[in-house]
């Protein structure tokens, strides 16, 4: 009787263990579950981009500032060292009198931030032979100097071209990821001027041609300028300027469209998501792929920036603005921004306030991988 005892006492502790060691076991595969769905949970809602880990290049932002526009250039670069993930190279061309300002605050950033940037300033210049005082005065002060940087830049292969009042509200790399998606043939990357012909401003108003339907905004602006030489793109300004200059508007942007008007195929277009103007959003909201996914690129015409007209560019603005390089992101950025574009706001822009938010919320959030 006792061996028998024995026998199911051993028998009962053996079962006990196996039924523990399978729980253990089926236990730990769920725990395991749970850990890979809240990491693909995670991942999905911050949409780590891929393509932020490869250091291997250098992205080139040019601008050119005359006049009163120093600050805000300024507040732009600090954007694009914000975000990126890649080394950059900015390109300044400005007026004499404000060379030595750039280089004192941008020496001074290379101490206070561990991107590594590096950037070169150069004086304006306009062809010989040409009417400098009118092509700075074209438009915006010195804006048309954009239409002959293939000539400036000589040994520049490709930029990525802003104005200065923009901001990049994602990293650099992302727009200058486009130049891979262009074909042989084309060798500039612009976004629509507009999305709606009922507010379209080229097909109802110019008096010139301009590239498809609705025109193209200059804005942000991809160049390739190994082909823009080959090209031959600035033997064309100066004739159309000289053809069109009684029915021009904008300046640079317009004569870039008739360029373009005419050769189509030289082109490349990107989303309105990459340009992001009041347009967008003063009347209607027009720019679908920015409300899925935020803007990219936050472009302050019209004054935005610095007016009440729409609120939610002013408050971005304030926020970049605001910002010191050397503090944390999330708190000394992110939470001011949400903070500003949470006011009370019933303008058209401020209905869509999350355009403004999505990328700064994926990129500069605590838990953001890098």
């Amino acid at each position: 009787m006792k061996s028998m005892y024995r026998f199911i006492i051993v028998f009962f502790i053996l079962i006990t263990i196996l039924i523990f060691l399978f729980t253990k076991n089926q236990l730990s595969n769920s725990v395991k579950k749970l850990i890979n769905k809240k990491l693909i949970i995670s991942t999905t809602t911050i949409k780590i981009p891929i393509k932020q880990l490869e250091k291997d290049k250098t992205v080139t932002i040019c601008v050119v500032v005359c006049g009163e526009r120093k600050d805000e250039a300024l507040t732009m670069l600090k954007s694009a060292l914000i975000f990126t993930h890649v080394p950059l190279e900015f390109i300044v061309i400005t007026e004499d009198n404000l060379i030595i300002d750039f280089d004192e605050k941008l020496t001074d950033w290379k101490y206070k931030t561990n991107k590594t940037f590096t950037y070169t300033i150069k004086p304006i210049k306009f062809p010989d032979q040409s009417d400098v005082i009118m092509w700075k005065k074209l438009f915006k002060p010195c804006a048309a100097q954009r239409l002959f940087l293939p000539t400036l830049l000589n040994t520049t292969d490709a930029i990525l071209y802003v104005d200065t009042d923009t901001l990049f509200l994602a990293p650099p790399e992302y727009i200058w990821d486009e130049f891979s998606k262009m074909n042989s043939t084309q060798l500039a990357a612009l976004s629509p001027e507009h999305e709606d012909p009922n507010t379209g401003w080229y097909n109802r108003f110019a008096k010139h041609p301009y590239y498809g339907k609705l025109g193209v905004n200059s804005g942000v602006m991809l160049m390739n300028l190994t082909r823009m030489r080959e090209f031959r793109w600035t033997d064309y300004v100066i004739p159309i300027h000289k053809e069109y200059k009684l029915k021009i508007t904008w300046g640079d942007q317009d004569i870039i469209n008739i360029i373009f008007h005419y050769h189509p195929e030289r082109l490349y277009i990107y989303s309105c998501r990459y340009n992001y103007r009041p347009d967008h959003c003063m009347y209607m909201s027009v720019c679908s792929d920015a409300e899925k996914y935020g803007a990219l690129v936050l472009h302050g015409s019209r004054g935005t920036f610095h007016s009440q007209k729409q609120p939610p560019f002013r408050s971005v603005y304030r926020a970049m603005q605001m910002y010191q390089l050397d503090t944390d992101k999330y708190d000394n950025l992110f939470l001011p921004m949400q903070q500003f574009l949470n006011f009370e706001d019933t303008s058209n822009c401020g209905k869509v306030w999350k355009v403004f938010i999505i990328q700064p919320e994926i990129h500069l959030s605590n838990n953001f991988i890098t």
